[in-house]
Formats: structure tokens, C-alpha cells, sequence
């Protein structure tokens, strides 16, 4: 696995929009207030073509010219990367991205979420290069900055390797168009829930684990399964002696679409090795039919005998903990607390 440089104080941070931009409010706005607060801070920026652009379907223009900006952006003189908004259909870029060149280049950091796991992921997958799946640029223009946005910053710079729960967060977003810079509307108290196999484990019982981190937005992961793009089982199958911790959230599936991405990874080998889940808090995962968000995980997962810790902070439902994708973590939890120690090796 290889491992970017950290970024240095006075470093040149490139953003680049491989999905959506920041072309519409509150995004705009937001990301030139995080624009500014960067500069006021020493560091140096170089934008993408593409950053302010909304001329595409899902993503900031066509496919072909954001796959373009991907790979003039890795060539820049950018320090690290950050994408500008996740969105829809980032997925339709991938043909105009060579990740054969991208494997042979300087490796650089670059971060972001949802349907940036098009590149987080890949990137690992298919180049052997960390990634961070962590906030889009626009989050970091909020006033005041939110503590696990201080850590995605700090995993660029080297500073943070090692986070943990955070104690509130949000379900209803006041951020809007008239407010852009508002932060967080953190009103509802964490409370993750953790299982060994299918059993539920008791507050006091500690549970330790460890992989390497591979994962991202379901949604996402499950449109490029079988596709040219997928390489996941021979990922897995060179590094099954770490085993693989899976990160898995999703955005738009509904609890039974859900069930099905588990049961579709399963069947397609990826679940191979596996030594523990850590599951996001589902951005629609209001129960039906009988099932319910933790079943949905479970009746797979379940199956493995391995820890699975749900609702942590992870993904749609911010805050969110920054995770280094590829690599190896120490997973730490107890009660209501969890600790995850990410090593580059």
C-alpha cells in the first residue's frame, strides 16, 4: 500500500469536483469561506477547471472532462486533494480516468465522501494508494468549525491517526441557501450498537479488532461490483493476512436495498476475509416490512463471527470520523466509546 506525503504548513491544497461542484448555494458560499480560512492560514490553493462548474447530469460538467480535471489534478503541483461535493453519477467519469497512470504517479491524498467513493475507493483497489474518506471542501466554511472536521484536516497534515466517537450528531440540517455557513445541528446523543456475529454485546464487554480498512458508501460500492473497475477480491485475496475491515454506509438505500447490497457483496466473494464491521448510521434507514436497519446488516454480517458496530459516526448522518482506506486499523470499543488507530503499513 502506498502513502502520500502529509501536507506541510504553507502546502498547496487542490480541489478538484469529480461529482458535484460548488456551483449552487449554500455550497458556494461555504466553500469559498473555507477557501479563505485556508489562505489566512498560509496555505496555498489551486483549484480545478471544474470547481464552480454545473454543467453535467449528477456531477459538475461531463464525464469526460471531469475525468480529465482527475488526472490533471494528480499531475499538478498540489500537495494534497479534496473533492468539492459528492452527488450522483460519479461513477459515469471512470472510463476517463487511468488508473494505470494514476498507479505510477506520486501518490497525494485525496478526500471525500458518498459518491466520491468512486475514486477513495479505487484508488486502493486499483492503484495499491490510501485515501481519506472524510468531509468535501464546502463542510470546512462552516462557522465554527466542527471537531471532526479539525481531524479529517489533520489526517492531511499527518497530525491525527487515531479518532474516535463524537458525542452528539445531526439529523436535521438548518444549513441552507439564506444560511450557508451554519455548522452542524448536532442534537441527538450517539449510541452505536455492537454485536459478535449475531449477538449483542453487553455495555461492559470490550470488544478489539483489526484490518485493513476497505469501504465507503453502499450505494455506491454495490454500482461498481462486477464491473472492469472491480478488482475487490484481488484486493482482499493480497491482503487477507491483515484481514478486511469493512467501512459500509449508505445514502439512499432504503433498508431492504440494504439487505440486498450485504447479501450481492457476500455472493460476489468480497466479504472473503473479513474481520469486522463498522456500519454507519444509514441515511434512510427507517424500518419496513419487519425489517429494520440493524437486521438488514446483520443477516449477513451476522454470519460472519466477527464484531459488527453499528451507528457509528460514519457517513450521510454527520459528524463522521475520517478513515484512512487502506489502511491497517485497531478498532478499540466499549460501551458507548470507540477508537479507531489507523497504521500505514
Amino acid at each position: 500500500m502506498r502513502y502520500p506525503k502529509n501536507l506541510q504548513q504553507g502546502g498547496t491544497i487542490g480541489f478538484l469536483a469529480p461529482s458535484f461542484g460548488c456551483a449552487t448555494e449554500p455550497y458556494e458560499s461555504a466553500f469559498r469561506n473555507a477557501l479563505k480560512k485556508w489562505e489566512q492560514q498560509g496555505y496555498q490553493i489551486k483549484l480545478g477547471s471544474n470547481c464552480y462548474a454545473n454543467e453535467g447530469v449528477g456531477i459538475s460538467n461531463t464525464p469526460g472532462k471531469c475525468g480529465k480535471e482527475v488526472m490533471e489534478m494528480f499531475a499538478s503541483n498540489a500537495d494534497v486533494l479534496i473533492s468539492c461535493g459528492g452527488g450522483e453519477l460519479m461513477c459515469e467519469i471512470l472510463p476517463y480516468v487511468n488508473f494505470g497512470r494514476l498507479a505510477e504517479m506520486e501518490p497525494k491524498w485525496f478526500m471525500g465522501y458518498s459518491d466520491n467513493t468512486n475514486l477513495t475507493y479505487l484508488l486502493a483497489t486499483l492503484t495499491d494508494t490510501a485515501s481519506v474518506y472524510g468531509p468535501c471542501a464546502s463542510s470546512f466554511g462552516m462557522e465554527p468549525l466542527h471537531e471532526s472536521l479539525e481531524d479529517a484536516f489533520n489526517v492531511l497534515t499527518g497530525e491525527c491517526r487515531t479518532v474516535g466517537e463524537y458525542d452528539l450528531w445531526e439529523k436535521e440540517e438548518l444549513k441552507d441557501a439564506e444560511h450557508p455557513l451554519l455548522p452542524y445541528n448536532v442534537t441527538e446523543p450517539l449510541k452505536i450498537r455492537r454485536f459478535f456475529g449475531n449477538r449483542e454485546l453487553a455495555e461492559a464487554e470490550e470488544v478489539t479488532f483489526s484490518g485493513r480498512l476497505l469501504g465507503g458508501c453502499m450505494d455506491c460500492l454495490i454500482t461498481l461490483l462486477g464491473t472492469r473497475f472491480d478488482q475487490t477480491r484481488e484486493f482482499i485475496e493480497k491482503y487477507k493476512d491483515d484481514g478486511i475491515l469493512w467501512f459500509l454506509e449508505a445514502c439512499d438505500l432504503n433498508v431492504f436495498g440494504i439487505r440486498r447490497a450485504m447479501w450481492q457483496m457476500e455472493e460476489a466473494g468480497w466479504l472473503e476475509h473479513v474481520s469486522g464491521f463498522l456500519i454507519g448510521r444509514p441515511g434512510n434507514g427507517e424500518a419496513m416490512m419487519n425489517l429494520d436497519a440493524y437486521a438488514a446488516v446483520l443477516e449477513v454480517a451476522g454470519r460472519k463471527g466477527v464484531p459488527v458496530i453499528m451507528d457509528v459516526d460514519l457517513g450521510h448522518m454527520p459528524p463522521m470520523m475520517p478513515l484512512i482506506v487502506g489502511s491497517v486499523a485497531r478498532v478499540v470499543s466499549r460501551g458507548n466509546h470507540i477508537t479507531v488507530e489507523m497504521k500505514q503499513k
